[in-house]
């Protein structure tokens, strides 16, 4: 058998690993968008690699654009397999591949205007809403803990990677020339202090593990808690500067996470009486999600549970649903905090609340999670006086700053606590995905100390055989 890898490979979106069977028979880890890459984005999206056609199944690890976004492009393409995840997965990926959708026909329409005033020809979206539609049909919910028989030669079990709702590790059992080989993918790891979810669950002994490494060089921040950081942020901007803060955040998980502290900030009454606006109708609809699988939750928030009904909902709350709603929040004098996506900056509504709040010295922009260097957030956190948005150029005399406590990745103390259940001496070889070349070189150094002997971090489009 090889395996080759398509994406996430020395960058960190794009997740995409081709499991290929010594009989043909060929399985898909993911398949994600590649996104906040500049200009190299729209090519590396666009062409596979392989065919489409000849996949016989997809094995996805969790609903992630950047792990779950090509999957109607893969079925427009020619794919017919069976998609396997777990029911979580399965519900919130057909809300953010419709959303994706959604995102690409608008940008699209707006980008070709300007081409055809300038005579150039029209582009299409990767897909359409349509499209996406049409693949929810090949979508199979498994459930944790199990092993499930995919066909005569692979067995499926998910256990809990504890990253968001539904996200999940993907051991599989291959049976080939008479033997077993036993193959790990990570998916991405959570944190083992994370506040709302599971900590990630221990996994069968491996041959072979493809691991996340997007952190693998960091620690995160543990000396102050994220309500205090947010609470910093809310009285500097909102109180003291009078002026607007904008937090961009993904619809799933962060969102969550900064509602559960912000209603923590609220029963401590700290929380100061303002608006707070979530404008962004997928954080609407992932949120409600989410409260449907408390289950998943770790026993804090079952807790938590026990005296409030909602731990996602607090005074000043205001959830906005329309676009017209939207551009309303730009003509606003009053002191707010706008929370809206996506989490990099690089689409949705909250690229338009900071183009139309760059400018103004009394706003802040704060980050609360990983960007890649190119995206507007990852340009905004590098320092830079002036960046271009929507095509124009914008000087920042906004506050930028980021909140580096409530990554959903996990540091690289909880990347080698989830494989504290593995004995090093079987592992044949450990390749390194998703994550920074330069960080990948630091965590592999760390991971031979601890007594992985053949740790890789393959290129994109690498392929290798595996014995």
């Amino acid at each position: 058998m090889k395996i080759a890898f398509h994406g996430a490979a020395r960058t960190v979106t794009g997740s995409k690993h081709l499991l290929t069977l010594s009989n043909g028979r060929k399985y898909l880890l993911d398949c994600g968008m590649f996104q906040g890459l500049g200009q190299a984005t729209s090519g590396l999206n666009r062409h596979w690699g392989f065919n489409p056609s000849e996949v016989d199944h997809l094995i996805l690890s969790h609903a992630h654009i950047d792990h779950s976004g090509l999957i109607p492009k893969l079925t427009k393409d020619g794919f017919t397999g069976k998609i396997y995840c777990t029911p979580a997965t399965k519900e919130l990926t057909e809300i953010l591949l419709v959303d994706s959708a959604e995102i690409q026909e608008d940008d699209v329409k707006y980008v070709n205007k300007k081409r055809a005033a300038e005579g150039q020809p029209y582009l299409q979206p990767l897909y359409t809403v349509e499209d996406a539609e049409n693949a929810f049909q090949f979508l199979q919910a498994v459930d944790y803990g199990q092993w499930h028989s995919i066909d005569e030669f692979v067995d499926l079990m998910y256990t809990d990677a504890g990253h968001i709702i539904g996200s999940a590790a993907v051991n599989l059992r291959i049976k080939e020339n008479g033997k077993v080989t036993h193959l790990t993918f990570s998916g991405d790891i959570g944190r083992y202090r994370d506040v709302i979810l599971r900590s990630p669950a221990v996994f069968p002994q491996a041959d072979y593990i493809i691991l996340e490494s997007t952190y693998g060089n960091s620690l995160h921040e543990l000396n102050v808690t994220t309500p205090d950081q947010l609470l910093h942020w809310i009285e500097r901007t909102c109180l003291q500067k009078r002026g607007k803060l904008i937090i961009p955040a993904f619809s799933v998980g962060r969102t969550q996470e900064l509602l559960y502290h912000l209603n923590q900030l609220e029963l401590e009454r700290r929380l100061p009486d303002l608006d707070y606006f979530v404008d962004s109708p997928l954080s609407v609809k992932t949120t409600e999600l989410v409260k449907r699988y408390p289950a998943y939750f770790n026993r804090n928030i079952q807790k938590v549970l026990e005296s409030d009904a909602d731990p996602f909902a607090f005074k000043g709350m205001k959830f906005v649903r329309t676009v017209q709603e939207s551009k309303l929040l730009n003509f606003r004098n009053e002191p707010c905090v706008i929370i809206s996506a996506s989490g990099m900056a690089e689409a949705g509504r909250v690229k338009h609340h900071i183009s139309n709040n760059i400018e103004n010295s009394r706003n802040t922009i704060l980050m609360t999670g990983y960007c890649e260097p190119e995206s507007l957030g990852g340009r905004l956190l590098s320092g830079r006086k002036e960046v271009h948005i929507f095509g124009v150029e914008h000087e920042v005399h906004a506050e930028v700053s980021a909140i580096h406590s409530m990554s959903a990745h996990g540091d690289y103390e909880d990347l080698s606590q989830f494989l504290a259940c593995q004995d090093p001496r079987q592992v044949k070889r450990l390749f390194l995905v998703h994550g920074e070349y330069n960080v990948q070189q630091q965590f592999r150094e760390r991971l031979i100390k601890k007594g992985f002997t053949d740790v890789e971090i393959p290129e994109v489009h690498y392929e290798i055989g595996l014995t």
